[in-house]
């Protein structure tokens, strides 16, 4: 094990929303409201991010809202969207109903991250994401249930479901803007200030998390990608540890220069119970 894996932890800034009490609005493709914006600020938080690999008692889905995993994948090429569509959306449901014991599970949307501009010709390929977020809100994980089961969505969301994600490295490993976790028990839900992007035909909303020191951070160092990260980041039942996953990416202050690039996969799926 090299030193970068075995340091228990490191100090490295992340990147919070500051929480003025109202959300945060940006019009996308509507010019004519443009004047109606409300953005946010943000602000950099020198943050302690311990190592997760070093927890005595490893982390779980179910206490933690986020679990490191062993998982090869019979994917070749994943920047072939074709390939990601037939093998690694049915490994992933596999994966996830594994884990979170759903008895359906329906993965509905990935995105390739990389800082690579030159790769973002497609609109699933994206720079990582930094600052402090959970992709899904109270409106908007049950929206997506209404998007893709509009026939059944009145009974689906009669009863408990969840939205629950996987992160993989695609390149040999990850060395550079690696991606940290919060514990899902040390974020109250007060600090979630909602973030609007509105589109002429709909809104989509995720929250943004506003900084506060009870939060716990963790990373896993230099991830392969033979594993993957398996995390949730919405539920409906009230009664379980973790209902959300703050996370983000983050400059890692051991990064080499001439580090390569961070190149990963993110998965989406709703399960149900």
């Amino acid at each position: 094990m090299n030193a970068l894996m075995e340091n228990e932890f490191i100090d490295a800034e992340l990147t919070y929303i500051v929480d003025d009490g109202k959300p945060s609005i940006r019009y996308v493709d509507w010019p004519e409201e443009k004047h109606n914006e409300r953005l946010a600020s943000y602000e950099p938080r020198q943050t302690r991010i311990f190592n997760g690999r070093l927890l005595a008692n490893p982390a779980k889905l179910d206490t933690f809202g986020f679990e490191l995993l062993k998982r090869k994948s019979a994917v070749s090429n994943f920047y072939n969207e074709a390939e990601v569509k037939e093998l690694y959306y049915s490994e992933t449901a596999e994966i996830i109903r594994q884990k979170s014991g759903a008895t359906s599970v329906h993965v509905f949307d990935h995105t390739v991250r990389t800082p690579d501009s030159s790769t973002h010709k497609e609109g699933w390929v994206r720079s990582p994401v930094r600052y402090v977020h959970n992709d899904y809100t109270e409106r908007s994980a049950a929206q997506r249930v209404n998007d893709f089961f509009p026939d059944k969505a009145s009974d689906l969301l009669k009863k408990r479901f969840a939205i629950i994600q996987t992160w993989r490295s695609i390149g040999d490993r990850v060395e550079s803007e690696p991606l940290a976790l919060c514990d899902g028990k040390t974020i109250p839900e007060t600090g979630f200030i909602r973030n609007e992007r509105r589109y002429r035909d709909r809104t989509a909303e995720t929250y943004h998390i506003s900084f506060n020191p009870a939060h716990k951070w963790y990373y896993f160092p230099h991830m392969t990608n033979e594993e993957l990260l398996i995390f949730k980041v919405f539920d409906t039942s009230q009664e379980v540890d973790v209902r959300f996953t703050a996370h983000t990416a983050f400059s890692d202050p051991n990064t080499s220069p001439d580090a390569p690039a961070r190149q990963s996969i993110e998965m989406r799926a709703l399960a149900f119970f």
